[in-house]
């Protein structure tokens, strides 16, 4: 008897070695994968206290990831070639247990081009898009083998930093894979043309490049920007570049979590607006309302960084050296920056919680 499951929540399941060979009923397999994986970890640790040597650590580390990629490898090939089934045609006797009929449905469509697409250019080459995915294939390993030569020809790691562009093209072939599977379900004809003759024709009939817009959205805020979004651009790059430098200016180690999440929020947000270019129009919506409203506070910031960096830089070095057994700049570094973190994040967690009674204040009154 052939047994229905969700291909896709088998794949992501399958994070876990073994738990997507469970899910679609290969039980015996799945728990293999996943003992084994786990064990092996465990053990090396076991033998990593037992002798003192952390290279079993490493070697343990490494055996997870090898069967992790085994595992994911085999059911990727399993659910590739797994059909979708649907219930067949009744029979006149309705005691009977309808069959059930293999068919190719958009949800399998769609599941294989998402699965493809983890390699650049392949969820287009099942499309039929066999230039636009050599485009985006040539792409992302040509420029992965050019900086790895330059790497390792001029022997500096300043190259290295280029590699920030491989995640950009990656993210832009899986969502332009998206799209165009998308819009092939619902009917449209798909036209098959390199990333590179998007460029060109943007510029032809005078509108801005998507191409052009999606690598710029790597930098926050930018890719807003070169769609017209100037206000929406502006505060995104203001947030990104300006918690960068007070977490440094004031050490706050501890929020630099924030940073990825505004890059990912920026990127994200342009690839979205990337994709509605040309079919609607884009409004000019700051992330943050009312934010020319607050022109005082933040005039007031500004002021209270300048007063505090020249009092860092200036003051408290000079008094120092005036005054040693006042020990101004070790007492500044430890006790002031620590009382100044603790009133922001109090002062932050009173207004959140303030805000939050009076929405809950109006909504009680409104509903009265």
């Amino acid at each position: 008897m052939q047994v229905q499951f969700n291909k896709l929540r088998a794949f992501f399941l399958n994070i876990i070695p073994g738990a997507g060979h469970f899910y679609i009923g290969k039980r015996i397999l799945g728990a293999a994968y996943f003992l084994i994986s786990f064990g092996g970890l465990f053990m090396s640790f076991l033998a990593a206290l037992a002798s003192g040597d952390d290279e079993f650590v490493g070697i343990g580390l490494i055996g997870f990831f090898l069967m992790w990629c085994l595992s994911m490898l085999h059911l990727i090939i399993v659910l590739l070639r797994s059909p979708n089934y649907t219930v067949g045609a009744p029979s006149e006797d309705w005691t009977q247990t309808q069959p059930l009929i293999p068919v190719r449905s958009e949800e399998s469509e769609r599941f294989h081009v998402i699965l493809l697409s983890f390699i650049p250019g392949l969820g287009h080459f099942h499309m039929g898009l066999m230039q636009r995915g050599l485009s985006f294939l040539i792409s992302f390993f040509g420029y992965m083998t050019v900086m790895l030569f330059l790497t390792g020809v001029t022997s500096s790691s300043a190259f290295l930093l280029l590699f920030g562009v491989l995640p950009v093209i990656w993210l832009y072939s899986m969502f332009d894979a998206v799209q165009h599977i998308h819009r092939k379900l619902g009917g449209e004809e798909l036209v098959d043309r390199t990333v590179f003759d998007d460029l060109e024709a943007g510029r032809e009939d005078g509108r801005r490049s998507k191409v052009l817009a999606t690598l710029l959205s790597a930098f926050p805020g930018a890719g807003q920007m070169y769609l017209g979004l100037q206000k929406r651009g502006l505060q995104l790059m203001l947030l990104f570049l300006g918690s960068i430098y007070v977490m440094d200016l004031l050490r706050l180690s501890v929020l630099f979590f924030l940073i990825p999440v505004i890059w990912f929020y920026s990127l994200f947000d342009g690839l979205q607006l990337v994709s509605r270019y040309g079919r609607e129009p884009l409004q000019d919506k700051p992330v943050i309302e009312g934010f020319m409203n607050h022109q005082g506070w933040l005039g007031a910031v500004l002021l209270a960084l300048g007063l505090y960096y020249i009092l860092a830089n200036v003051a408290v070095p000079a008094l120092d050296v005036r005054f040693p057994e006042w020990r101004l700049e070790y007492r500044f570094s430890t006790y002031l920056k620590t009382v100044i973190v603790s009133v922001l994040l109090i002062g932050g967690g009173v207004k959140l919680l303030a805000g939050s009674k009076n929405t809950t204040a109006k909504k009680e009154t409104g509903a009265k």
